[in-house]
């Protein structure tokens, strides 16, 4: 099991009756009343996909200075610098706004950042050099949002500043000509949720005027898509209608270099989803900026010569490999790192090296956080100073854990979700213990660190070909409309078949008199510990597999868990606090196992005996095959006692519990187990 806990939601027989009456087929409706959209007015507003932005660009806060001084700059010949972010939305809002403003005769420049050298946002030496050229406009896309002081300077040395961003704004907005940001406390433009680059396109647009705005949009909704699609934006309103209209558009985009990247990608003539930009087109054009080399991504996207557009596209290709190459070899050192630790030293991951890139460090923090369900700390040591990427895990919020630590750190800045600070070498194991003990303190309610949300439970005879292929209605998927997870119960493992060199697993799937066929990528029998005859429940997204010309129904599988009809509940929490010292009486007479509880426990693991199992797989197992209820700490609880007495040895290993019988030994005195004496007498006290 990846996952603790599946939360399953529930779809009403008669919502998606009522929706199948209105005409959506029976698996679509199905999903969208497990999503609340129960009537067929909101699941036509849900599923609508608009062919034009409607809200006028103009409703923004600002867009009418930002509009004025970009065309007093263009009808005074002055130079114009485009400044972006080196991410994927920063770089796609810098090629849009560049192409508007040079399809316009202007004079222009491009600024984007190194990531290593200059860091996030505006500088003041990138201010002057851009001065010294001649620069007396300044636009920034994607950023700008928080640079008061180094817009201040650019005002001092003779330039104006627009600046253009989606960003959280601070208490003070900064003195630019105009600040156009949909997050402004007084915005009351009616969708906050725009990319960097959407609020780019709104610029153009608005420069455009609305005699323009349908040819404009048409031109540039393809670069505002991959922004947007990259930037994990929510799938809803104007950010539909722009991903949407841009996927429609991508294979006939007037942008060659898009055209010779999703050649390069092997993606050219193929239908495309969000899931192939954020999976495919976007880690290629990110990959530039991680390593140091965002105008290369740039320089494609800009390019209008074929040839030259495939060198290009060749080269970035080769550089995401590059950046594939140096994000193994981070993460293989991290894992090597991990498992050195003490248990206390894993609640959290704080972890260091001076041999990892800056630039990719992020993507492993993210790996790791979500493979060791915690938050995770990855700093690159320079000298006596580190520089640190850090991704949380199950809501634990990196920004107030910084905020409490900031006295051991030199700087720090972000979110909840992500951050990053730099910090004395010398500070590492302290801010090490200290983290660890908050995320210890933070994991001790009882919801578990990993949760699969499912849209619902269905039925075999709803995967056909025409309910999954009507599934397709709620493409765009993404944040806010994520792709349907469903599940299905008590499925027996008719066979399991290795492809893919070994890295992936296809089986087949049987309920009664039906079979179904599943690819489970980037996993084995072992890891997920299945074998065939096993009763199981799966999972899924439904995929429709074309091969040689055949369409067929596939899930791809997310989890696998064992099937079992009694109680079995992840609830660990009073197990925790056990083992923490912090047990209540309460908690005691829950934990406390009986001589009947004990000897089921027992009798499964003496048949299965050695067992490599995922603590919860394992508990799902023992109340399957004994049909009795069962938690998941009542069951550490008897491996305690079980091993307190010398009956066995259990090892963590990661995700899996190793236990192994010990040979030779006879019947023990299970009331001699420490465990059981802390757990009686915490019940009496």
């Amino acid at each position: 099991m990846k996952y603790q806990k599946w939360h399953i939601g529930t779809a009403s027989e008669q919502d998606t009756a009522l929706l199948k009456e209105a005409g959506y087929p029976s698996l679509l409706a199905t999903v969208l009343a497990a999503r609340g959209i129960t009537t067929s007015e909101a699941a036509a507003e849900a599923l609508e996909r608009e062919t034009s932005l409607t809200i006028s660009p103009m409703l923004m806060r600002d867009m009418d200075k930002a509009v004025a001084r970009i065309q007093k700059a263009l009808a005074n010949d002055e130079t114009i610098a485009v400044f972006g972010d080196y991410d994927v939305d920063g770089i796609t809002s810098t090629v849009l706004l560049l192409d508007y403003l040079k399809n316009c005769g202007a004079k222009c420049l491009r600024y984007i950042p190194r990531r290593i050298e200059d860091g996030y946002g505006l500088s003041k030496d990138a201010i002057q050099g851009l001065r010294d050229k001649g620069v007396t406009l300044m636009i920034t896309v994607d950023c700008g949002i928080t640079g008061n002081e180094e817009i201040d300077f650019a005002a001092s040395i003779g330039m104006d500043v627009v600046v253009t961003d989606h960003h959280e704004c601070k208490e003070n907005l900064p003195r630019a000509v105009a600040v156009v940001d949909p997050h402004r406390p007084d915005d009351t433009y009616p969708f906050k949720y725009l990319a960097g680059v959407g609020v780019a396109l709104k610029l153009v647009l608005a420069l455009g005027g609305p005699d323009r705005e349908n040819a404009l949009f048409a031109r540039y909704c393809t670069l505002a898509a991959i922004g947007t699609i990259a930037d994990v934006m929510r799938m809803e309103g104007e950010n539909r209608t722009i991903v949407s209209c841009g996927l429609a558009a991508l294979n006939h985009t007037d942008f060659v270099g898009i055209h010779a990247l999703l050649k390069e990608a092997g993606l050219l003539g193929k239908p495309i989803t969000s899931i192939q930009i954020g999976f495919v087109l976007s880690p290629r054009i990110n990959a530039a900026g991680r390593m140091g080399a965002a105008d290369l991504a740039a320089d494609l996207l800009q390019e209008t010569d074929p040839a030259k557009a495939e060198e290009l596209a060749k080269q970035l290709c080769d550089l995401n490999r590059e950046r594939q190459a140096v994000e193994q070899s981070i993460c293989a050192d991290a894992i090597a790192q991990i498992e050195r630790l003490r248990p206390e030293e894993r609640n959290a991951l704080v972890l260091s090296s001076e041999e990892w890139h800056q630039g990719v460090v992020g993507i492993v923090a993210s790996r790791i956080a979500e493979e060791y369900a915690c938050p995770t700390f990855l700093i690159c040591l320079d000298g006596e100073h580190g520089k640190a990427s850090s991704r949380s895990h199950g809501g634990f919020n990196l920004f107030a854990s910084l905020s409490a630590l900031s006295p051991l750190l030199e700087s720090y800045g972000g979110h909840e979700l992500a951050a990053g600070f730099t910090i004395s070498r010398a500070n590492i194991p302290e801010f090490r213990r200290q983290i660890c003990a908050l995320a210890a303190q933070y994991y001790t309610d009882d919801v578990p660190r990993t949760v699969l949300d499912v849209d619902c439970a269905v039925s075999p005879e709803l995967l056909t070909l025409h309910n999954v292929d009507s599934l397709q209605m709620l493409e765009p998927c993404g944040n806010g409309c994520p792709k349907p997870v469903l599940m299905m119960k008590n499925l027996t493992i008719d066979r399991i078949s290795m492809v893919g060199g070994g890295r992936h697993m296809r089986l087949r799937l049987c309920s009664g008199h039906t079979y179904l066929n599943a690819i489970y990528f980037s996993a084995n029998p072992q890891t997920v510990s299945i074998q065939p005859g096993d009763l199981v429940d799966v999972a899924f997204t439904p995929q429709v597999n074309e091969f040689r010309g055949t369409r067929t129904v596939q899930m791809n599988v997310i989890d696998i868990r064992p099937s079992c009809s009694a109680e079995c509940l992840p609830d660990a929490a009073p197990y925790r606090d056990m083992q923490r010292g912090n047990l209540t009486s309460g908690e005691a007479a829950a934990l406390l196992p009986d001589r009947k509880m004990l000897a089921l426990v027992w009798r499964y693991l003496d048949a299965a005996n050695p067992v490599q199992e995922s603590p919860m797989c394992l508990c799902r197992k023992i109340v399957r095959w004994s049909g009795k209820p069962l938690n998941l700490g009542q069951m550490l609880t008897c491996l305690d006692i079980f091993r307190d007495v010398g009956l066995l040895t259990v090892q963590r290993q990661h995700k899996y519990v190793s236990i192994r019988l010990t040979p030779g030994e006879g019947k023990a005195d299970l009331s001699r187990s420490q465990t059981m004496q802390r757990l009686l007498h915490a019940k009496e006290s």
